[in-house]
């Protein structure tokens, strides 16, 4: 059973890597399957399991596409990055103040 969790979410994971940079036109159920190698009923699958949770979507043309989940991780990543960088350039300047002593 382990095992079969391990690969049912390697498949997600690949899909979403799959995914990158098609927000827009998305793949199609059959165009996933080729690119990874798996059946068309395994990427359908693994689809309604990312979709459900938000890490993708189905487009209007039918295709999918990345899901708003993945923006939401992506931007709270670029935020706690975008802090650090700020408490590092704080430091930095503290300490550069205080070589002048």
């Amino acid at each position: 059973m382990s095992e079969n969790i391990n690969t049912s979410l390697r498949r997600g994971l690949r899909i979403l890597k799959a995914l990158k940079g098609k927000s827009l036109l998305g793949l199609s159920n059959k165009e996933l399957a080729k690119a990874l190698g798996e059946s068309e009923a395994n990427i359908s699958r693994a689809m309604g399991a990312l979709i459900e949770e938000g890490m993708a979507q189905r487009l209007e043309s039918g295709r999918y596409g990345p899901g708003m989940q993945l923006l939401y991780i992506a931007q709270a990543f670029s935020n706690e990055m975008a802090a650090g960088q700020a408490r590092i350039a704080e430091l930095n300047q503290r300490v550069l103040a205080g070589s002048n002593n």
